[in-house]
């Protein structure tokens, strides 16, 4: 192990971005962070700037390293990032040709919609990429770009134009635009990969009319994807590259089948580790890739709640109630129950394992009663109740029982959506000690790509838990609770 080097890791997520400098203990030694604008041009539609989010990056990277020693050795550099979000952009300028779609855009309900009707397609991108048809995924964002721009598609033809997702956008920022490259688990999200094969898929690029050309080349998530060209890092290697959600499984050190973890930032994001072995899920959950070390696919299972930490935001600055997120945790403990009121927070529609993209959020059980201790209360617990349903199934599809779920993302800092999780799912919840899980699995990644770490077995040893929340809700309790969230989610459905 090279004890006098450091691993530089960038957290590129949906609304700022986070920098780690990790040591070779697995300790956190500077952080810094930057937050970038949100933009919603119409109902329905996100977008970010792709220079603002380089430019948080940049400052993001300066602030972690003004925090420590200018002689530190820093052996690699980990990117992980807000998966499927999409980025066009110019090879030779280097400018994007339109703003990056975010991931929770919906502007292609439409074309998914046209899609889903012809049942043979729908079945062959399901069989390839494990995914369903649905506007969260790029490829659909790829064409409508594309589409939408004047003159994009004839010069996307001619190769002039490069796709990426964040990752690629920041590799080939760092690299001064030598590198157009991306990882399987970010190639596997965009509904253009096959996840056996492990390469883009021709008869796909032909059903979204993607051409070839502006694709980035595919590795494994360890791997060497270039040198940083530009100050301060010039000369350092970017060796680990994963989506922020796959990213977050392997900082977990969920790498055995059987593991699962859940991360609660602005969705919630569940991933149950299946190994070698593809699962079919028959519940309404994506197979997808893991991060793997080698050229050997890791696969997994995984449900993605569309609103959690985001509901959240809306009791501050949509409804005013809270000042601050932290508040909830004692609003909520003001009252001994929601009093019968249900809140389904689906404001960009419902993810696994409904995948309903044209239901809307509503509050459900309101009386004159009705505090804003109850309707915060019933928020958090729609945030449980939305991981619970991916939890089982997951089960159900993996044919297995699970005994304990790792949790990670700022809203674990909440002991009562813990306990309520713990509860509600009537499985142990551990909280480890670090909980910025996503940067830790890109540093992870990078470390045993550049020799920080030898194994897996290495990281072990440096995991360290917080708490771990134990069932202390009584059956019959549980049984109502849940089947007041199911009653309430049907009505919408």
């Amino acid at each position: 192990m090279v004890n006098s080097s450091y691993i530089l890791s960038i957290d590129q997520g949906t609304t700022g971005t986070t920098v780690l400098l990790v040591d070779s203990n697995g300790n956190i030694v500077s952080q810094g962070y930057k937050e970038f604008t949100q933009y919603y041009p119409q109902p329905g539609w996100v977008e970010h700037n792709p220079d603002e989010i380089w430019e948080a990056t940049q400052d993001a990277i300066k602030e972690s390293l003004d925090k420590t020693d200018t002689d530190i050795s820093i052996a690699g550099i980990g990117i992980t990032n807000q998966r499927e979000t999409t980025v066009i952009w110019d090879r030779k300028t280097g400018k994007p040709i339109y703003p990056a779609i975010v991931w929770q855009c919906r502007r292609t309900a439409e074309i998914c919609n046209e899609l889903r009707t012809e049942e043979s397609v729908a079945e062959d991108i399901r069989a390839k990429t494990g995914l369903v048809i649905d506007p969260y995924f790029s490829a659909t964002k790829i064409a409508w770009i594309l589409d939408s721009v004047n003159g994009a598609r004839a010069k996307a033809e001619k190769g002039e134009l490069a796709f990426g997702t964040i990752d690629t956008w920041l590799l080939w920022k760092l690299t001064d635009g030598t590198e157009h490259k991306t990882d399987y688990t970010n190639a596997s999200r965009t509904l253009l990969f096959d996840i056996d094969a492990l390469k883009w898929d021709e008869s796909l690029l032909h059903i979204f009319n993607v051409p070839e050309t502006i694709l980035p080349e595919v590795y494994p998530s360890s791997s060497h994807f270039g040198v940083v060209r530009i100050p301060p890092l010039e000369g350092i290697p970017i060796c680990g590259i994963a989506g922020d959600q796959q990213s977050a499984l392997f900082g977990q050190l969920c790498t055995q089948p059987d593991m699962v973890k859940n991360t609660y930032g602005t969705g919630c994001f569940l991933m149950l580790n299946t190994g070698s072995e593809r699962i079919a899920s028959k519940s309404g959950l994506l197979t997808t890739l893991a991060c793997s070390l080698n050229a050997e696919p890791v696969y997994a299972l995984e449900g993605s709640v569309f609103v959690a930490g985001a509901a959240v935001q809306w009791l501050r600055d949509g409804l005013g109630i809270i000042e601050s997120a932290a508040a909830t945790e004692k609003l909520a403990e003001q009252v001994e129950d929601t009093a019968g009121v249900v809140v389904v927070p689906a404001f960009t529609g419902l993810g696994a394992p409904y995948w309903n993209a044209d239901v809307r959020g509503a509050i459900f059980g309101l009386t004159r009663g009705t505090t804003q201790e109850h309707i915060v209360r019933a928020t958090l617990e729609s945030i449980a109740f939305q991981s619970a349903d991916v939890v089982t199934s997951m089960m159900t599809d993996a044919g297995t029982s699970l005994e304990r779920i790792r949790v990670d993302g700022g809203a674990v800092a909440s002991d009562f959506l813990m306990q309520f999780q713990a509860d509600i799912l009537n499985i142990e919840v551990e909280r480890p000690e670090r909980i910025e899980t996503t940067g830790l699995g890109a540093a992870y990644l990078a470390g045993l790509s550049s020799g920080v770490w030898h194994d897996v077995a290495e990281l072990e040893k440096h995991r360290k838990i917080n708490n771990v929340f134990v069932p202390q809700m009584d059956s019959k309790q549980r049984e109502l609770k849940l089947r007041d969230w199911r009653n309430a989610v049907r009505r919408l459905n």
